[in-house]
């Protein structure tokens, strides 16, 4: 009796134990990235455009901020869209992440295309599309022209892992309409066709700096979605990440190397901002030394969108 008994347990842990090391998997976190964690910034913007507080937030460890001065990220490793300006003396915000509550006390991060609307000296009115976007970095604060806005980005952080995966889970809200609006703050806006679609992507690079302090990079690995339905919750989405070059791949056209042209920014070894120069697909096996992450509302040109899309993002990591 004993010995069935025995051996029936024996039997059930072998068939058990094959399912449970089959679903086993190492995601490695990203700090912060189950955004449960704000700092929120009140900010008094300039009386010549009606002098009211706003409300910023970014992601981090949970702080208030009751002051116009620029935000560093300190342990954070992440970037928002979300901007303290001064431009000309006169002192603008914009903020289109949120933290967002998902259930209970579990909190996401959402990403929002909308209209910003400033009134300047009470006569003046200007409508600005802004889109939401996350991404691993620092804005460079205070913000002083609109001019080649990936310089005032420092993006990416060091990283020299290989993941198979980027992991996390999403919900999209799709306004049902077929249009974009195209909204610079300056002359009339302009109906565009076609919805914009939210996207998020990653690129493995491995840098190099000159004796000049210009930053040089092969791309070693790709990754990249867009989003045009409205869902509900996905969790635990995996987005493959391909090692060499990905430019015969139709489906990663977008996600081509970023020239002089379009070159993102990092800052150097002397501390200065300088565009990091894709120069070229890396080997496959190749060992990247930093990783680019972003995730947005909008795919298009700046200052233009779908008003109302929304991306919520949740619990990013690396599958490794």
């Amino acid at each position: 009796m004993h010995s069935h008994i025995h051996y029936f347990l024996i039997l059930a842990m072998m068939l058990i134990a094959p399912s449970h090391y089959t679903k086993a998997q190492h995601i490695e976190k990203i700090k912060f990235g189950d955004f449960n964690q704000w700092v929120t910034r009140n900010i008094k913007e300039s009386a010549v455009i009606g002098g009211d507080t706003r409300t910023l937030y970014e992601i981090g460890p949970n702080a208030t901020i009751n002051e116009n001065k620029a935000y560093r990220n300190g342990p954070s490793p992440w970037g928002t869209s979300n901007v303290y300006a001064k431009v000309s003396g006169v002192t603008k915000t914009s903020n289109a992440v949120y933290p967002a509550v998902r259930s209970g006390v579990n909190k996401c991060a959402k990403l929002c295309t909308q209209m910003e609307h400033v009134k300047v000296l009470g006569i003046l009115n200007m409508s600005v599309m802004v889109t939401g976007s996350i991404f691993l970095g620092e804005m460079i604060e205070p913000i002083s022209s609109t001019k080649n806005p990936y310089s005032k980005m420092d993006m990416g952080m060091p990283y020299t892992k290989r993941p198979k995966n980027l992991v996390f889970d999403y919900k999209v809200d799709m306004p049902n309409v077929n249009i974009r609006t195209k909204a610079t703050g300056f002359g009339a806006q302009k109906t565009l066709p076609g919805h914009d679609e939210a996207a998020v992507f990653i690129f493995l690079q491995r840098r190099w700096e000159d004796a000049q302090g210009n930053i040089h990079a092969k791309r070693v690995g790709t990754g990249g979605k867009t989003f045009g339905k409205d869902t509900n919750w996905v969790n635990g989405f995996k987005l493959p990440i391909i090692y060499g070059n990905c430019s015969t791949k139709p489906a990663y056209k977008w996600l081509d190397l970023r020239g002089k042209s379009n070159a993102y920014y990092a800052r150097n070894s002397k501390g200065k901002l300088v565009p990091v120069i894709e120069e070229g697909w890396d080997d496959a096996n190749a060992t990247p030394t930093h990783v680019i992450l972003m995730m947005s509302s909008g795919n298009g040109e700046p200052y233009v969108g779908t008003e109302g899309l929304t991306l919520y993002v949740d619990n990013v990591g690396f599958e490794l």
